[in-house]
Parts: structure tokens; sequence; C-alpha cells
């Protein structure tokens, strides 16, 4: 890349908790710049999972944070070209990355599961990821045995 890479962007709490992990996964779930419409679902699907999960001394934010935890890749295998074969070679993901990943699964599962409304989907796929269990948890585990079969080329990675 000629230039500089580009100036971090500081990402600014959310209002009801005021974390900005639960910005960045909003922004992530939004569509059409609607982030308030994004913040509301949000919100009610976390109503949802305490309505739901009565945990003792763990709120439902906690259990969305555990649940993210669950569902975050660790390694993920890239394609390599090397003398005409491609070897998919297993690589650490760096920190920030394996966050992104993990949001976008967990959005990209919810979207696609059967519910009522977005909210009660998001609360489905955050309880099932919180219990070690649901289609983004599978992703994650997909993804990590396949970085296992083909540890044999690691030594690829440069």
């Amino acid at each position: 890349m000629r230039k500089s890479k580009p100036k971090k962007r500081i990402i600014l709490p959310d209002p009801k908790y005021n974390d900005p992990f639960v910005t960045r996964f909003v922004n992530n779930m939004m569509y059409s710049g609607k982030k308030n419409l994004a913040l509301q679902i949000f919100y009610d699907s976390l109503d949802i999972i305490d309505a739901k999960m009565n945990i003792e001394g763990k709120t439902s934010l906690d259990i969305w944070k555990h649940a993210l935890e669950n569902i975050t890749p660790q390694v993920e295998v890239k394609s390599r070209r090397v003398g005409g074969a491609t070897f998919q070679v297993p690589m650490e993901i760096r920190a920030d990355r394996k966050v992104s990943i993990g949001m976008k699964n967990l959005i990209m599962f919810a979207r696609k599961r059967a519910g009522r409304s977005m909210a009660d989907r998001l609360a489905a796929e955050v309880m099932a990821a919180y219990n070690n269990e649901g289609a983004a948890f599978k992703r994650k585990e997909d993804t990590h045995r396949m970085a296992e079969a083909n540890k044999a080329f690691a030594h690829f990675r440069f």
C-alpha cells in the first residue's frame, strides 16, 4: 500500500449501556443508515434474553458478551498459491478481525433463523451461542476444524 494506513475512528458508546462494543455490533446490524431501528432491535433482544434466561448475577449484556466470546474464531484458513498448487494455510486472526467476524456471523445466522421479529431471532441466536450451540457456534467449530486439518501447511505462512 503506497499511502499510510487510515486513522482508526473512535466509536462512541451506546446511550443505554454506555459501551462502544454495543455500538460496533449495532453498526454491523444496521441497514440503510437506520441506526435507531437497529438499536431498538438490539435492546429488545436483550430484554427477551433477560426474560428467558435467569442466570444469577449475570445481566443480559454479560450473556451477550459471553455468547460473542463463544463464537469468536481464533484461527482461519487462507488460500496460498505455491508452485501451481493452492493450499489452505491456517493463520491466526488479529484481535480486531476476530471480533468483527464473530459479530458478523452472529448477525448473519440470526437473520437466517426462523422467527417472528429480528429481535426474537437475535435473542435466540445469542442464547444458543451462550450455550455453545447454534449455527454461529457451528461456523466457528468448522473453521477451527479446517485449520486443524490443514496444519501441515502452516509452514507456508509468510
